[in-house]
């Protein structure tokens, strides 16, 4: 079972509780009390501006808020962060004390209060390095040219023949195949 975020980084779910084995969301009937408050949640602050910036520009100006890209906390006293004040975060919540209120109710008002009165993280604080990786975006291994290789028509090599298109819906998936160690 793996953990995935969804739409923000910070809260982890477990794959299975969220998505069947087909890769459809589950019902919310079959899916645990937290996750469920999660994804609820996630809805409204998913695409909302970041509360460092909101508080630096406040309601009148929110159109120069960053997006949030990040949430902490739990489900109605979390923190959504943009990835230039999730430094200023961390550092609260590791070097300022703020582990203190974490899974309490003064979570979110303590770390407004912390910002709000020029908290900050030093400008060399590393914070955490993120990998995020793109499905599509594939690194492109330095191939041999195609006449070098043997035996084209397996190795989807274009040879310039008519070729029949397999649909792949109606392939038997049940069907053991086999693998290399066969």
């Amino acid at each position: 079972m793996s953990k995935i975020s969804i739409g923000l980084r910070g809260w982890r779910f477990d794959e299975d509780e969220v998505f069947t084995a087909e890769g459809e969301v589950r019902p919310f009937d079959e899916m645990d009390e937290d996750t469920k408050r999660r994804l609820v949640r996630l809805g409204v602050v998913y695409n909302g501006p970041c509360d460092a910036c909101w508080l630096i520009h406040g309601d009148a100006n929110v159109e120069q808020c960053n997006v949030a890209s990040v949430v902490y906390g739990e489900p109605l006293n979390e923190v959504v962060l943009c990835d230039e004040h999730e430094p200023d975060f961390l550092y609260w919540f590791r070097e300022e004390g703020g582990i203190e209120h974490a899974e309490t109710d003064l979570f979110e008002d303590e770390f407004h209060e912390w910002f709000a009165d020029g908290g900050r993280a030093p400008e060399d604080y590393g914070g955490v390095e993120h990998v995020e990786t793109d499905p599509l975006d594939l690194p492109k291994p330095d191939l041999p040219d195609a006449d070098d290789l043997e035996g084209n028509e397996h190795a989807g090599v274009d040879d310039g023949q008519p070729k029949e298109r397999i649909d792949i819906r109606n392939m038997d998936i049940t069907k053991e195949y086999p693998t290399g160690d066969n």
